[in-house]
């Protein structure tokens, strides 16, 4: 099985739920048929592996310096894939985007060994309008990064990406909303396919 395949069934099983109904809120305050936590695959520490790597394949054409997003759902992706690098020998930095700004000490949006005009990629945890990655390309220009793609691992296929490749036309996502659906489909568990 291929890393990103294990990846999928990964998230199928630790991350992601389906109703027939829409009765999961999003941030948006929407309702959804679909619901996607990226956490418990990203904390775990085969689920942290297979990010890592998938995500370092993800932007290992590109000469960066760093990889990161907003805080906190790209925080263990970041890591993940820093951590990757170092055992690939093409070393990247994490970095991590705060949502408020510090009010003591030198205020910075971004935590990280990053300097103005590094070349980064954002990442994300999950895209369903891309506000969250949007926020972080803006917030890492403003500190003056060089955005130069944008990685989500989960695109909730709602539109996200379309937007995010409003802010960096080079967006790339992981997995899909109707690769997980498919996968939870397949899964003894759910006998019945959704409609």
């Amino acid at each position: 099985m291929t890393h990103r395949a294990e990846l999928i069934r990964m998230l199928c099983r630790k991350s992601f739920q389906y109703s027939a109904e829409p009765v999961f809120r999003l941030v948006s305050g929407r309702m959804s048929r679909f619901y996607v936590n990226c956490k418990p695959t990203t904390l775990h520490p085969r689920g942290m592996f297979l990010v890592g790597h998938l995500v370092l394949e993800a932007v290992k054409d590109l000469e960066l310096t760093g990889v990161g997003g907003l805080t906190f759902g790209a925080d263990p992706i970041a890591v993940a894939t820093a951590f990757a690098s170092q055992l690939c020998g093409s070393p990247l930095k994490a970095f991590s985007i705060r949502k408020a700004q510090k009010d003591h000490g030198i205020v910075r949006w971004i935590e990280g060994d990053l300097q103005a005009g590094d070349r980064v990629a954002i990442l994300d945890d999950v895209a369903t309008t891309g506000g969250s990655t949007i926020k972080a390309i803006e917030r890492a220009r403003a500190e003056g990064l060089a955005v130069v793609r944008a990685v989500v691992l989960v695109d909730r296929q709602e539109g996200g990406l379309e937007n995010i490749r409003r802010h960096v036309p080079d967006v790339r996502a992981v997995v899909t909303r109707d690769e997980l659906l498919e996968c939870w489909q397949r899964s003894p568990d759910h006998a019945s396919p959704p409609t």
